[in-house]
């Protein structure tokens, strides 16, 4: 009787152990990882502050300043925030060529895996030039959606590959700006 007794208690035991088990095991599952991925392309700062901008709108996402394509994989939507900077690109250790290497098989994962890219420009003028625009060239004729600052649009550059590529593109007095037409952006694209 006495050995009865203590195998039911282990048995009781035992399935309270796998309940607790399976139920913190669901809890687990049941948090979602967030679904946006931050990246630099040209190792400019203005990630970060694109990366602040959604902490303020209270948007989950996840900031790479030197996004691998291996993660793309986990993400429904990538912000790739553009600005070539040679203090930045010699911080991470890379080249511009390296950069550019780097965005091109990035760029041809999340086409492949049919994910929405988003493609920032807020460095306005500033962030124009030579390096910059070698990194603009591989990454803004593939987005889903632009938002700029205006003063780094002076040449069109941004206006003539929205309209040749059919690319909506918002344009900002400032970098303070964005916050509006990126979070609106982010939920639509959440909510499909």
């Amino acid at each position: 009787m006495k050995n009865l007794k203590n195998t039911i208690n282990y048995l009781i035991l035992a399935i309270l152990f796998l309940l607790t088990t399976v139920i913190g095991g669901q809890s687990l599952a049941a948090e979602e990882s967030p679904e946006i991925l931050i990246t630099s392309i040209g190792q400019s700062a203005d990630a970060r502050m694109i990366n602040v901008l959604a902490t303020r709108a209270e948007i989950e996402t996840v900031y790479e300043q030197i996004a691998s394509p291996e993660i793309i994989k986990d993400f429904k939507i990538v912000i790739a925030v553009v600005g070539g900077s040679s203090k930045g690109l010699g911080a991470a250790g890379i080249d511009q060529n390296d950069e550019i290497a780097r965005t091109k098989v990035l760029i041809q994962e999340i086409k492949e895996r049919d994910i929405k890219l988003l493609v920032m420009h807020i460095g306005g003028e500033n962030r124009r030039g030579a390096l910059s625009d070698a990194f603009l060239d591989e990454t803004v004729p593939y987005a889903d959606y632009l938002i700029i600052v205006k003063s780094g649009n002076m040449d069109n550059y941004f206006t003539n590959i929205s309209k040749e590529k059919e690319i909506p593109l918002e344009i900002v007095d400032k970098i303070i700006d964005t916050g509006e037409p990126f979070k609106a952006y982010i939920e639509e694209q959440l909510a499909q």
